[in-house]
């Protein structure tokens, strides 16, 4: 990182340091992640496949929609995580469920995603509006920061329903917000429908879709991270502090 300053060994020692942390958040979830050899001012790349000279890694076959397997990874431990950033990988981005239930997910996850430019108050009040219909439904929830212009909130969940009737109930849950606020909130994922609005993502609750780990830095300017947070700190803490 340029702006400010951050070596690839920080980010190494980051990953080190953060490592006690984040492992359970992280172990035994397949993951994807954003590698940026060159650093964040060139080009970045997706990758959700092993490849050549990955260390500290487990490689796991999976079924995809066509029927076919394709090799997917997870890490276990600290030097899976140090391997990675050594590759050059910045961030995490994990399953919703963990190898040894693959098929019933235990994380959900709902990306608050502001229109451009929108106020601050108002994605924070976007927070407050989930956080109400997540306790109606008597459902705990947590917040964590996205490192970017939104706020995530998750619910942990015994592993037991799938992944189907997983992702039908996120979009329930951001349809009853669009429906109940219809001038605040949108289910619609098109940018067309997002205007004046926060688009309530509910889409990353899918098989295979994944969302960015707790403690994982964002391969954009600053190292931003996503950083779990108290509810009560949702006032004082912007989503990209």
């Amino acid at each position: 990182f340029n702006d400010p300053e951050i070596t690839k060994e920080d980010v190494i020692r980051y990953y080190s340091k953060i490592s006690e942390r984040m492992l359970p958040y992280v172990r035994h979830r397949i993951l994807s992640i954003v590698r940026c050899p060159k650093g964040v001012s060139q080009a970045c790349f997706y990758k959700k496949h092993p490849g050549p000279g990955s260390k500290g890694i487990i490689t796991i076959p999976i079924l995809t929609s066509s029927n076919e397997a394709e090799e997917y990874f997870y890490i276990e431990n600290p030097s899976g995580l140090i391997s990675e950033a050594q590759m050059g990988t910045l961030e995490f981005h994990t399953w919703g469920s963990c190898v040894e239930d693959l098929e019933k997910p235990d994380i959900m996850v709902f990306d608050l995603d502001p229109d451009e430019g929108m106020d601050l108050s108002r994605v924070r009040q976007g927070v407050e509006d989930i956080k109400s219909i997540l306790d109606d439904l008597s459902l705990n929830s947590y917040l964590k920061t996205s490192g970017g212009k939104g706020y995530h909130v998750v619910v942990p969940l015994k592993p037991s329903a799938s992944y189907d009737k997983f992702h039908d109930f996120a979009k329930q849950v951001a349809e009853v917000m669009e429906h109940k606020w219809p001038d605040r909130y949108t289910s619609n994922v098109r940018k067309s429908k997002r205007t004046g609005k926060i688009f309530i993502d509910w889409i990353r609750n899918a098989r295979g879709s994944t969302s960015v780990a707790p403690y994982a830095l964002r391969a954009r300017k600053g190292a931003k991270v996503s950083m779990p947070i108290l509810w009560d700190e949702l006032y004082t803490v912007a989503p990209d502090d």
